[in-house]
């Protein structure tokens, strides 16, 4: 068979079919190419949304761990230190109590005014001004009797300006008849409302820990609201009877904690007591009492309270209540200057005995100044007329507030002066006219400065007692 021979006579025509050929191949394989590129490009798009969705899908997954972890650390947490310091932890992190007492009784009205019902809500105006003023925790004395208006104020507090709320009960110390502690018929009715309360209130976000009592161990001695039993009558000596005295009322507080812990495991339950006095047996008696809520006034300087303390009832010490009016008896005069300047070297001595503040044996976690507004009703509370007057005439006698000891018959301390807000007669946003003092800008400017611990090298868990600060500390919550 011969050889096939493609080139024939007519060579033009064998040209055009190659090239026909040719352009076909070429067309049919540009034809695959950008069918195959288009595919591509459609894979590229769908890889690229996957990507998207797989990245959506991990964040989902991110914050679900997040939340789950959450789950696994205490909203609050009180932690010891190597050196037996405590620190306050707040959803993992350390927390310092910058607080005040806050119970915002207008002009012309007294002490059975409820602030949560009022329809003005003067906690937007001031919620305000104590976020400026980096205040992150305010105290309530009490609860009222619409604990539905009690919830929308501390979310209201907690939503709009992050600030939480240490809800307070009296135990009926300012009761009528006097409260009893030995009384079985008292003790039940008490602890029944305490626990509606705390039933009522313990899902709020905003609820930062419960104190019972306030200065109930006054009453040990009869120096307020005497109470006593036939049991404690038959003891002789006067000391053993304020010692009985304070054995029953603490019990009774442990008994208070110990069901409260039932019912509510996340908050801290406090005990509230005045001063230093009777705390070898409230730790005798009240074992599981989470902290101490000490009311001292002391001048500028609280003393030995905290080595004290430490030394009676080893347990964290929030100061609940603390400050110093600022009227001045002697010299019969407003005296800002000085109020602003006992408040500051409290603040600073509070802070110097937090582990905050790199003392690793600190057994402070904040304070509560008392208060946030004057209160006009305080000196005469049963004389109506006198609440719309700004009484000048003190109510008893302190010599540690010695700017003004020498006042007549050393009457000193002006209960109607304490607020570091004062209140004008002027209606300002429905309610009387704020009017912050110099307290209130000198306590801003110390708060501002305070540093966290956050970054600082100090394992608690591991027993690492260094405390080496980072050199950027950030500001504390």
């Amino acid at each position: 068979m011969g050889k096939i021979n493609f080139v024939t006579k007519d060579n033009n025509l064998q040209r055009l079919i190659l090239v026909f050929l040719l352009f076909v191949i070429g067309l049919g394989l540009s034809l695959f190419l950008y069918n195959r590129y288009g595919q591509l490009q459609k894979n590229i798009y769908r890889l690229r949304i996957e990507n998207v969705q797989l990245k959506d899908k991990i964040g989902n997954y991110r914050r679900e761990l997040e939340e789950c972890s959450l789950r696994f650390v205490r909203k609050f947490e009180i932690r010891l230190t190597p050196k037996g310091g405590y620190v306050f932890y707040l959803k993992g992190r350390p927390f310092l109590i910058k607080g005040v007492s806050y119970n915002p009784t207008p002009i012309g009205k007294s002490y059975d005014y409820e602030f949560f019902s009022d329809p003005n809500k003067p906690w937007l105006v001031d919620g305000k001004l104590m976020k400026e003023a980096g205040i992150n925790c305010i105290r309530i004395y009490s609860t009222g009797s619409d604990l539905e208006k009690v919830k929308e104020f501390i979310k209201d507090m907690y939503e709009r300006f992050g600030i939480y709320t240490i809800v307070s009960d009296w135990l009926g110390l300012w009761d009528y008849p006097y409260a009893n502690y030995s009384d079985a018929e008292f003790r039940e009715k008490t602890k029944e409302r305490v626990l509606k309360i705390v039933r009522a209130l313990k899902d709020q976000e905003g609820v930062l820990m419960w104190i019972l009592g306030n200065e109930n161990n006054y009453t040990f001695s009869g120096r307020i609201r005497f109470w006593t039993s036939p049991e404690i009558e038959k003891l002789e000596d006067h000391c053993a009877k304020q010692e009985k005295r304070a054995e029953i009322y603490y019990s009774f507080v442990n008994e208070l904690a110990k069901e409260i812990k039932k019912i509510d495991s996340v908050h801290p339950v406090a005990l509230g007591n005045g001063e230093a006095s009777f705390l070898n047996i409230a730790a005798a008696n009240s074992p599981d009492i989470d902290v101490l809520a000490i009311i001292a006034y002391r001048g500028k300087t609280f003393g030995n309270i905290f080595t004290a303390i430490k030394t009676l009832f080893d347990k964290p010490i929030l100061l609940s209540e603390f400050g110093c009016d600022s009227y001045d008896a002697y010299k019969e005069r407003e005296d800002q200057e000085i109020q602003a300047e006992f408040i500051l070297a409290q603040w600073k001595e509070i802070y110097a005995n937090t582990t905050i503040s790199k003392n690793i044996n600190g057994n402070s976690i904040g304070g509560c100044l008392f208060e946030w507004t004057d209160e006009w009703w305080k000196h005469n509370e049963g004389y109506s007329e006198d609440w719309t007057m700004h009484n000048k005439e003190a109510g008893w006698s302190h010599g540690a507030y010695y700017f003004d000891i020498r006042a007549k018959d050393n009457l000193n301390m002006n209960e109607e002066w304490f607020g570091i807000v004062s209140l004008d007669k002027e209606i300002e946003n429905n309610i009387n006219k704020r009017i912050p003092k110099k307290a209130y800008y000198v306590l801003k400017e110390f708060l501002s400065q305070i540093t966290s611990i956050n970054n600082l090298k100090f394992n608690f868990l591991e027993g690492d007692q260094e405390n080496k600060a980072s050199e950027n500390l950030p500001p504390t919550q």
